[in-house]
């Protein structure tokens, strides 16, 4: 790699091109070590390096036949198994960039994650793909179906599976090596004063991600339960690959098969998010406790329950603040007791505490967090097709994470809370933009408030407060079955609240914090309470 390195010119401060451009890498590895277990999926196959490059270099070479190059965008829409895992490597592989997409997206939401992405391609499961029907399709032009029998779609060609089984095993030509500052994902975030927003990841970023967690190593297996289109998914099995480690793949959190899958896969390492590590407190305790190989764990947020988890079960806790957009700027030391706290500055990241007018606000005192990087191409490089949003985050040669923060005089940080209107219900950030709109299609709706309430269990919980048109009534429950086929299952409000109308700023803004304030209250229609339940769409389900 050492002409190809000097050919890009490369900064002292970035690493070699075989440790953070994932093609490299994953090369490197098979060479050195070819018979070690990469991958472990949810049904018990297993990958070793070796195995993976194959199956990689035959999706990449499939991917060619198909017109992908250097440079393309590629849209993912997989659940997470192993043809998500080498279709995101395959399409890395070529130099082109991965665009996966969250599997409950559908309607007005999915027409726009399509166009942003400019994307010609689509690889996509056969459970998903009927939904294209009812999206606008923007550059996208032909799709292969995966996981089962794909069906005609309007305006598409479609591909069965076999247009991704190449048996090329040679690795294809690149037309240039491939660089830390290219674009090596899309990871959509959601918006909260407009729609999501691609983030544009170059490899940099996402090693640079990956390499924060400084107590992960070659010895480590992570468990991937959270979804490959997420940050959350993707960053772990960087470190992995980064580190020469190995992952365990399955399809999503379970509270009761975590521990079962922890010793039957040898998991050393995983993420716990939200109530995760609550949830599994609740299990009665019993003998094999601590009869297992879970040695870390990355616990968010850092409750009362991070203290409980470590004394119960064994396992040493660590802490972080992150976001797609940017690379873990704020990480703890192993174990840490500032309940409440995301940890301490990691070396390289540089971060500062901000008033509206981006001047810094003293120790103790609630600002927004803003960050930058020593290292160039560390964070992100934008918003795919939103120079707006793009200039607005990075005013001033710093990140605007809007999330507001506080700092100890011992240099812990401190999450406040969101100073946007988003909404995080059960691990998934949820636009209220998105929610209103959807809401506000329903022909009685006349204006509509999304906002947050408090959960009994934690996080948040989605209302909306709506008012009608004259003449109109509105029954809650039929609204939720309107929104079902509409939102993905986790923005879909708990509580209906109908008023005569929204209160108003001067400004004719409607006053959210108002509405915070007020809360649940005694006219507020809640759908656990009238039996109605929504759950997550199985995807990939086995058939009989």
């Amino acid at each position: 790699m050492n002409g190809t390195e000097t050919a890009l010119n490369l900064d002292p401060r970035m690493p070699a091109l075989e440790r953070c451009v994932q093609r490299y890498t994953l090369e490197s590895w098979a060479a050195k070590q070819p018979d070690k277990v990469f991958a472990v999926f949810q049904n018990d196959e297993q990958w070793t390096y070796r195995d993976t490059l194959r199956e990689v270099i035959r999706t990449a070479n499939a991917l060619k036949a198909l017109g992908i190059r250097q440079g393309d965008r590629v849209l993912c829409w997989l659940p997470n198994n192993s043809d998500c895992l080498r279709v995101w490597m395959g399409i890395n592989f070529l130099g082109a960039a991965y665009v996966p997409i969250n599997l409950a997206y559908r309607g007005n939401l999915l027409s726009h994650v399509i166009r942003v992405s400019g994307a010609r391609l689509g690889i996509i499961h056969a459970d998903l793909h009927q939904r294209l029907r009812d999206a606008e399709l923007s550059r996208l032009e032909e799709i292969v179906v995966l996981g089962g029998e794909g069906e005609p779609v309007p305006g598409l060609k479609v591909h069965s599976q076999e247009a991704l089984s190449s048996t090329d095993e040679t690795p294809p030509a690149l037309e240039r090596p491939i660089a830390p500052w290219d674009l090596q994902s899309i990871i959509f975030t959601s918006g909260t004063t407009g729609p999501s927003k691609g983030v544009l990841s170059s490899y940099l970023h996402l090693y640079s991600m990956a390499t924060a967690a400084r107590y992960l190593g070659q010895d480590d297996r992570y468990m991937i339960s959270l979804p490959l289109f997420h940050a959350g998914g993707v960053m772990p099995i960087t470190a992995m690959l980064v580190h020469g480690g190995s992952i365990a793949l399955v399809d999503a959190f379970n509270t009761n098969e975590f521990w079962p899958t922890v010793r039957k896969k040898g998991i050393t390492t995983a993420m716990l998010l939200g109530v995760m590590g609550g949830f599994l407190l609740k299990r009665p305790a019993g003998p094999d406790d601590r009869n297992h190989t879970l040695r870390t764990c990355t616990y968010v947020p850092l409750n009362e329950t991070a203290t409980e988890f470590r004394e119960r079960f064994g396992t040493e806790i660590h802490t972080h603040f992150n976001m797609t957009e940017i690379s873990m700027p704020i990480v703890s030391k192993p174990n840490p007791t500032a309940l409440g706290s995301a940890g301490i500055l990691r070396p390289g990241a540089e971060v500062r505490i901000v008033d509206e007018n981006d001047c810094e606000v003293p120790t103790g005192t609630i600002g927004q967090l803003i960050v930058r990087t020593d290292c160039p191409w560390a964070m992100n490089s934008g918003y795919a097709d939103d120079a707006q949003a793009t200039n607005a985050a990075w005013r001033n040669g710093w990140f605007h994470t809007g999330d507001g923060f506080w700092k100890d005089a011992e240099g812990n940080y401190y999450f406040v809370d969101r100073m946007k209107d988003a909404i995080r219900r059960r691990g998934e950030n949820i636009s209220s933009f998105e929610v209103e709109s959807e809401v506000l299609s329903h022909p009685a709706v006349r204006e509509v408030a999304a906002i947050a309430v408090k959960s009994e269990i934690a996080e948040d919980e989605v209302m909306v407060v709506v008012s009608l048109k004259e003449d109109t009534s509105l029954d809650p429950a039929e609204l939720i079955e309107f929104l079902r086929p509409r939102m993905a299952h986790f923005m879909i409000p708990r509580y209906v609240r109908v008023v005569p109308a929204l209160p108003r700023t001067p400004t004719e803004k409607i006053e959210k914090v108002k509405l915070r304030e007020q809360g649940i209250t005694a006219d507020t229609w809640d759908r656990d309470a009238a039996g109605i339940i929504i759950k997550r769409e199985k995807i990939g389900a086995p058939t009989a």
